[in-house]
């Protein structure tokens, strides 16, 4: 795939939580946390990177009672690629959050 625009700070710091979660599927909320980004940003975003092939998304149950399902998002090798390539600039990366470890 190949793109002709460049990548918004905002796309290129999702890609990064992403890419940081390796395999792990990433929630949108989670996700707006790791990146500090709004909903009304993030949720466009991630269902334009899903239209051009670099995430993959599904809807998983809960694991509480009680609760809707959510929209879970992963990157595709494609996806890996174009994180690798456009890495958060100068000044954006420290907005990224690192994932804590949940036991």
């Amino acid at each position: 795939m190949s793109r002709t625009r460049a990548l918004s700070p905002h796309a290129r710091l999702v890609l990064a939580a992403l890419l940081d979660a390796g395999d792990k599927w990433s929630h949108g909320y989670e996700l707006a946390q790791l990146a500090n980004v709004k909903s009304g940003t993030l949720y466009p975003l991630l269902i334009r990177l899903e239209a051009q092939g670099y995430l993959e998304a599904e809807w998983q149950q809960p694991t509480e009672g009680g609760r809707p399902p959510r929209h879970a998002y992963r990157l595709t090798a494609s996806g890996v690629q174009l994180a690798r390539a456009n890495p958060p600039g100068q000044g954006a990366k420290p907005a990224l959050r690192r994932r804590e470890a949940t036991i």
